[in-house]
């Protein structure tokens, strides 16, 4: 499994977040994000810069092509 799916959780989790509040800042339904933290579906480019600016990383970082925060 590609890195990324763990990553967006590890980064949600460490906001003290639900799937619901990065859902609702995503714009999209529930599980479609749980989906995404399972790897059950891939991440779209879009959704990856606004994970990145919304956790304030790199997409870098995200995509687990970097360990620096």
């Amino acid at each position: 499994m590609p890195m990324y799916f763990q990553r967006i959780e590890e980064l949600r989790t460490d906001a003290d977040l639900r799937q619901k509040d990065v859902a609702d800042y995503l714009n999209m339904h529930l599980t479609v994000y749980r989906r995404y933290e399972k790897g059950e579906r891939e991440v779209p480019v879009w959704a990856v810069i606004k994970l990145a600016e919304y956790y304030r990383t790199t997409t870098d970082y995200v995509l687990g092509l970097s360990d620096c925060r």
